[in-house]
Formats: C-alpha cells, sequence, structure tokens
C-alpha cells in the first residue's frame, strides 16, 4: 500500500496512529489529516528524533498498517 491510501482513509488509521505515538495530542493527529511530512515533523518534535529516525518510524508503521489489512 501507498501512502495515498493513507492519506485518503486518514480516519480509519489515525487511531492506529495515536497508539503508535501517544506523545501527539489527538488534535496534532486529526490536524494531520495523512499528510506524510506533517506527521514526520510532529512525530520528529514530539520524540527529539532526528527527521530520519522519524521517517523511519513512520515507514515501520505504514508496513504494519498493510499487514492489518491484510
Amino acid at each position: 500500500m501507498d501512502w495515498t491510501t493513507i492519506e485518503e482513509r486518514w480516519r480509519e488509521y489515525a487511531p492506529a496512529a495515536k497508539q503508535q505515538w501517544a506523545k501527539l495530542s489527538e488534535e496534532q493527529i486529526v490536524r494531520t489529516r495523512g499528510k506524510r511530512e506533517y506527521l514526520t515533523k510532529r512525530v520528529q518534535e514530539a520524540y527529539g528524533l532526528s527527521s530520519h529516525e522519524a521517517d523511519r518510524q513512520i515507514s515501520d508503521w505504514q508496513s504494519r498498517q498493510v499487514e492489518r489489512l491484510r
């Protein structure tokens, strides 16, 4: 699955994102609207990560969402 699917169906994926990154507020998750760049920035800020590490975490999370849908 590509990121476009997550973005288009963000309301379905938002609870899993909130569970993964609990330091993000509900408002931050909702305001993401599935935009990967915004999510990367919020994860990076909340957890004190490099942009590379935040992106890696999001990629790992994305791959688990594919498995969940099968």
